[in-house]
């Protein structure tokens, strides 16, 4: 017995010396800094709008992607459509009627892939309505960081989603059913 003992001491000693897996990490989102476009088609035309971060709560684990935990609101009321017709219409009750339900809310629930290349599984909730939605994710250093820093980030999701799937599909024959999104997060440690 004290043989193996003496035999395993210096396998479970190396063991015990590795690099424990760290927790993920808190970012912060500078929000003037980063921004939310949507794109929808306007009787044939491409528009795009704009909308404010309410609300972001990011732990991310850079070394383990899956174990990362995303969490954002965004601000419906502050959104810009393009043009102020459209504006007025899409904040009105037969779109987001922000009135009623004055944010957004986007919770991950799974990540997969790479830095560069991830999905983003989640449940976007639009006018007290939850979807499962899948983003696409890819994760940069910011310019004028050094090389292997990971303090300073930059976030890009894109994706698209129907509107009407929400019970925001007022204005059919104007406005096009599918909401190209395209979000640019810049994150701080």
């Amino acid at each position: 017995m004290t043989i193996c003992l003496r035999l395993l001491a210096p396998l479970l000693l190396g063991f015990l010396a590795l690099p424990a897996i760290a927790d993920p990490e808190v970012y912060r989102l500078e929000a003037a800094r980063s921004s939310v476009n949507f794109t929808y088609d306007f009787q044939g035309t491409a528009t795009t709008g704009t909308m404010p971060v309410l609300a972001a709560r990011m732990r991310l684990d850079l070394d383990r992607i899956s174990a990362s935990e995303v969490d954002v609101t965004l601000d419906a009321r502050g959104a810009r459509a393009g043009f102020f017709f459209a504006t007025q219409t899409m904040k009105g009750p037969k779109v987001l009627d922000t009135k009623q339900f004055p944010t957004i809310h986007f919770h991950a629930t799974r990540i997969v892939g790479t830095l560069a290349s991830a999905s983003v599984i989640g449940e976007l909730t639009v006018r007290d309505v939850t979807r499962p939605v899948t983003m696409q994710a890819g994760l940069y250093r910011q310019r004028g960081t050094e090389a292997g820093s990971r303090d300073r980030l930059t976030v890009l999701l894109t994706g698209r989603i129907s509107r009407s799937a929400f019970g925001a599909g007022g204005f059919p024959g104007y406005v096009g059913d599918t909401i190209a999104l395209r979000i640019l997060a810049r994150i701080v440690r």
